[in-house]
């Protein structure tokens, strides 16, 4: 997942996105990720879902 830089905590971005924290933690890890996760996180971040992918 690309690194967007909005000084967001794991935690932060996790209540905004409404996933667990250990969620953000594996996705930032590059691990397997259900796609309903991913479309919450870029809503949480404004950005298209393609923002994170591309990197």
């Amino acid at each position: 997942m690309r690194r967007l830089h909005q000084n967001l905590t794991q935690e932060s971005l996790a209540h905004a996105a409404g996933i667990d924290r250990s969620t953000v933690q594996r996705m930032e890890g590059g691990h397997e990720m259900k796609l309903s996760h991913l479309l919450l996180v870029a809503h949480a971040l404004r950005v298209h879902v393609t923002d994170l992918l591309h990197g």
